[in-house]
C-alpha cells in the first residue's frame, strides 16, 4: 500500500488537481442544498410567487452543472493518474525483466510474467482512478458539510460526527478480507495464465504423447478455480455494498429523527435549518460510503500489487553500465576470477580466470552442464558475475556504454530466436540497411537458394519463432545478421549441433569468413571441429580444468579420453 501511495503522491500536479476538484464539488453540494431549501422555504412557507424564485432556480441549475462538471474533472484526473502510475509500473517491470534476461527466462513460467505485466498492472487501476479521488473528496466534502451543519445546529453535527466512524470501521474489516480473497484470485489467474501458455507452446509434444486431453482437463480445472475465486471476490463486494448502504441509511435516519424532534416537539430548530441539515445529511454519509466502496476496490488491488512488487523486488543483478564508448572493435578480453551462480543454486561457475587475445580463436569444451554457455553469458554481459571482473582492454566491462559494447559483439546460439515478420526484418533486426545490404549478408550466409524458393523472397512473412524455416535455415539467418553487423567479437554456442553435413559445411564456411578479422569464442561439443583453435579451455562442473592448444591438452587424461571417445563414435 505504501509503495502504491508513493506512486500516487509522486504525481503532485494530479493530486493538487484532485484537491481543487474536491473543494469545488463540496461547494457545489452546499450551494445546491442551500438553494433547494431556499426555494422550498420561500414558496411553501413564505408563499412567495414562482416568478420570485426563478433566479434561485437558475443558480440551482448552475450548481448542479458545476457539480457534474467537477465530478467529471475529478474522474479524468484520476484516470490520468492511473495511466501514469501503470505506465511507470510497466516500465519498471520491463526494465526488471530485460536487465537480466537469462535469469528472467529461467525463473518461473512465461505466462505468469505476462499475467503480472498485463493483468496485475491493470488490476491496480482502481486504486489510482477511484480510490485516490474518493479519499481526497471524503477528506474535504464531509468537513465542509459539518461546518455548515454545526453553524445551524451543533447537536446534529455531533450526531453526524459520532455515527460517521461506523462506516470506515466496517469497510476496513471487509477490506482486509477482500485483500486476502483478491490475492487468492490473482494467484489463480497467474496459475491459469502460466498453465495455458505452457500447454499452447507444447501442444505438438502433448499431441504426440497423447496428453492433449489430460492437459485440456487441467486447463479447464484451472479456469474453474479462477472463476470460483472471482465469484468469491464479487460476493464480498456485493455484501460490502449492502452493509454500507444499510449503515448509511441507519445513520441518516438517526439524524432525521433528531431533527424532527427538535423541530416538532421541542421547537428549537427552524424549518430552514432543519431542512438544510436533512438535505446535507445524505450527502455527508454518501461521501463516506463512497470511500468505503473505493476502499474495498483499493484493497482488491493489493493482491495484484503484491505480485507486481514481488517481481520488482526479486534479486537485481543487472550490470550498471558506464558512459565510455568502446572504440576498439577487437579488444583483448580477460576473465579475472569470475564466478556466477544461477538463482536457486541450479549451477555454479567457480572462479575462472583466462585471457582471450584480440583476433584469436578460443574454444570452450567439456561435457554438457560444465559451464561453457554460462561463460559466454558472463563474457557477453548478459549476466553479472557474482564476483570477479570481465576486463576489456584492461578496463572493467561495465565502464563502457551498453550500446557500444553490444554494437561490438555478435552472439549466435544453438537456437537463435526469429520474430514474426518478414525475412528481411529478421536479418536487419533494427539495423539501418537497404535491400542490397541485406541480400549481400544473406548471400554470405548461404541463404540465397532459400530466399529464391520462398514465395515473396526477402519479404516472405515468417511465423512466430521462425515457423516456416528449418533449423539449418534459421542458423544461416542468424549468420546473415552477423554478416550485416560485422561484429569485432563473435560468440558461437555450437551453432552446428544437429545440422546435416551440407548445412554444417555452409555454416562453418560462414563462421570462417566472419572470424577473419574478429575475436572468436566458440562453445564446441565436437572436439574435431576446434583442433585448430589458438586456445582451448577444458571445463568440468563449473571449473576451468586446463587450457592450451589441442596437442597440449591431449596430455590431460579427461580431455584425451573425451577426444578418443568422440573419435571412436565418428569413426
Amino acid at each position: 500500500m505504501k509503495r502504491l501511495q508513493a506512486l500516487a503522491l509522486a504525481e503532485k500536479g494530479h493530486i493538487v488537481g484532485l484537491v481543487i476538484a474536491a473543494v469545488m464539488i463540496g461547494l457545489s453540494i452546499l450551494a445546491q442544498a442551500y438553494l433547494i431549501v431556499d426555494v422550498v422555504d420561500r414558496v411553501f412557507l413564505k408563499n412567495e410567487s414562482f416568478q420570485s424564485v426563478i433566479p434561485s432556480l437558475g443558480w440551482l441549475v448552475l450548481a448542479l452543472l458545476a457539480r457534474a462538471l467537477f465530478g467529471y474533472v475529478s474522474g479524468r484526473i484520476g484516470a490520468n493518474l492511473s495511466e501514469r502510475a501503470k505506465r511507470t509500473l510497466r516500465r519498471q517491470l520491463l526494465d526488471r525483466y530485460t536487465s537480466n534476461p537469462i535469469e528472467t527466462s529461467l525463473s518461473g513460467q512465461s505466462g505468469k510474467k505476462v499475467s503480472v505485466y498485463m493483468d496485475a498492472v491493470d488490476e491496480v487501476d482502481a486504486y489510482f482512478s477511484q480510490y485516490w479521488p474518493q479519499v481526497i473528496q471524503t477528506s474535504i466534502i464531509p468537513l465542509l458539510i459539518l461546518v455548515v451543519v454545526f453553524s445551524q445546529h451543533w447537536i446534529s453535527g455531533v450526531i453526524m460526527m459520532v455515527t460517521a466512524p461506523f462506516i470506515p470501521i466496517f469497510f476496513i474489516i471487509i477490506g482486509i478480507a477482500t485483500q486476502k480473497k483478491s490475492e487468492e484470485q490473482m494467484e489463480k489467474m497467474n496459475q491459469f495464465s502460466g498453465k495455458f501458455l505452457d500447454v499452447l507452446q507444447g501442444l505438438t509434444t502433448l499431441k504426440l504423447y497423447g496428453r492433449a486431453e489430460q492437459e485440456a482437463q487441467a486447463i479447464e480445472k484451472s479456469s474453474l478455480d479462477f472463476r470460483g475465486a472471482t465469484m468469491v471476490v464479487l460476493k464480498t463486494a456485493f455484501l460490502s455494498g449492502l452493509m454500507l448502504e444499510f449503515i448509511s441509511m441507519l445513520s441518516t435516519g438517526v439524524v432525521a429523527l433528531e431533527v424532527a424532534l427538535q423541530m416538532v416537539v421541542w421547537q428549537n430548530l427552524t424549518f430552514f435549518a432543519g431542512f438544510l441539515i436533512l438535505v446535507l445529511a445524505p450527502e455527508y454519509y454518501l461521501a463516506i460510503k463512497d470511500l468505503g466502496s473505493a476502499f474495498h476496490t483499493g484493497r482488491g488491488s493489493m493482491g495484484a500489487a503484491d505480485r507486481i512488487f514481488e517481481a520488482l523486488d526479486a534479486p537485481d543483478d543487472r550490470i550498471e553500465w558506464g558512459d565510455r564508448p568502446l572504440t576498439n572493435r577487437t579488444p583483448e578480453l580477460v576473465l579475472d576470477a569470475v564466478s556466477f551462480q544461477y538463482e536457486g543454486g541450479r549451477f555454479t561457475l567457480h572462479p575462472l580466470s583466462g585471457v582471450i587475445p584480440a583476433r584469436s580463436h578460443v574454444a570452450l569444451v567439456g561435457a554438457s552442464g560444465s559451464g561453457k554457455t554460462t561463460v559466454l553469458n558472463v563474457l557477453s554481459g548478459l549476466v553479472k558475475p557474482d564476483s570477479g571482473r570481465v576486463l576489456v582492454d584492461g578496463e572493467p566491462l561495465e565502464s563502457f556504454t551498453d550500446t557500444s559494447w553490444y554494437g561490438t559483439i555478435g552472439y549466435i546460439s544453438q537456437n537463435p530466436y526469429l520474430f514474426a515478420g518478414s525475412l528481411a526484418a529478421n536479418i536487419a533486426l533494427g539495423e539501418t540497411a537497404d535491400e542490397t545490404d541485406i541480400m549481400r549478408a544473406a548471400e554470405a550466409a548461404g541463404l540465397v537458394e532459400v530466399i529464391a524458393n520462398l514465395p515473396d523472397g526477402l519479404n516472405t512473412e515468417l511465423g512466430e519463432g521462425g515457423y516456416g524455416l528449418s533449423g539449418g535455415e534459421r542458423q544461416r539467418l542468424a549468420l546473415a545478421r552477423a554478416f550485416l553487423k560485422r561484429p569485432g567479437i563473435i560468440l558461437f554456442d555450437e551453432p552446428t549441433t544437429g545440422l546435416d553435413l551440407v548445412t554444417e559445411r555452409i555454416v562453418r564456411r560462414s563462421i570462417e569468413e566472419l572470424s577473419r578479422d574478429a575475436t572468436l569464442v566458440t562453445v564446441a561439443h565436437r572436439l574435431h571441429t576446434i583442433k585448430q583453435a589458438d586456445a582451448i579451455w577444458f571445463m568440468d562442473e563449473g571449473n576451468l580444468v586446463a587450457n592450451g592448444t589441442h596437442e597440449q591438452l591431449l596430455a590431460v587424461p579427461a580431455y584425451a579420453d573425451l577426444f578418443t571417445l568422440q573419435k571412436g563414435v565418428r569413426g
